[in-house]
This record gives C-alpha cells, structure tokens and sequence, in this order.
C-alpha cells in the first residue's frame, strides 16, 4: 500500500510534558525530537512552533484509552490539547494504549533509570504513537485515527 507524502508530528500529551516526534516526508521512520514541558499557552505555541519547522503535513496526537477502550481524565486532557491544536494545524487523533508503558520498558532494557529519563520516556512515547500511526496507514492505505474536528 501507499502512504501519503509529508512529514508528520507524533505528540504524547502528559500531565506535567508533551512528548514530539517527528517522521521523514516518505513516512517511514519516526524520530524523536524534544519533550515540551506543559505550560498554559507556551506549550502549544512550541508544538505550533515545532510544526513549522518541520512543515508537518499533520500532527498525530494519542489518545490514551483505557484498556477497554473508555476514556479516561487523561484522554479528556488529550482531547482538549489536540482541540487547542485543531485550531492551527490538522490533527488525527489515535489510540496509544500501551505506548508510554512499552517506552518505559524499552528504556529499563537499554538499562535506563525510569525516573531519570522521564523526558526522554515522553519523546520514545511519541515515537511510538506516531510509528503505529505510519505503520497502520502504510498497511491499510487508509490515515490512522480520527480527524479533528470530528
């Protein structure tokens, strides 16, 4: 299957940071960038900002479901974070179960202190999201998730 040309922004939207990543314009590999502490209006403006550096196609935000697929405080907070978003830029919203736990576990295996890499846990969280979204689109030929606004 094919996958839509342009780079895209994978976003992991946490309560104290943001985790950002970023693929390349074929969508093949997703890559860290930085983590984005949460601030008010600063921390969309430096998402915005990120965005424009990369001239993003679209920013891919998770939504972290429960694990029977409710949602969740933290899910209302994503959803929130990826409206303010919506306003400036398109987004798809995509489910992320498990992302932050498989970085975390990734982090320990590469022997890696969970505490201590709590920024870095966000972007590998991000990378995650965003390569499951580039995967299922480069699998289906459909884009991941849903779009806002709805």
């Amino acid at each position: 299957m094919t996958i839509r040309s342009g780079r895209r922004l994978g976003v992991d939207v946490g309560r104290a940071r943001i985790g950002v990543a970023v693929c390349d314009r074929d969508g093949l590999l997703a890559t860290p960038v930085e983590t984005v502490a949460r601030d008010d209006d600063a921390d969309l403006r430096r998402i915005l900002t990120i965005a424009e550096e990369y001239d993003v196609l679209e920013i891919v935000v998770g939504l972290p479901l429960s694990m029977s697929g409710a949602d969740t405080p933290s899910t209302t907070d994503a959803r929130g974070f990826a409206a303010r978003i919506a306003e400036h830029r398109p987004v798809r919203l995509v489910d992320e179960r498990l992302s932050t736990v498989t970085a975390q576990r990734g982090m320990r295996q590469a022997g890696r202190n969970a505490k201590k890499s709590r920024s870095v846990i966000d972007q590998a969280a991000a990378v995650i999201i965003l390569q499951h979204a580039l995967d299922h689109e480069r699998a289906s030929g459909a884009p991941p998730g849903a779009t806002l606004p709805e």
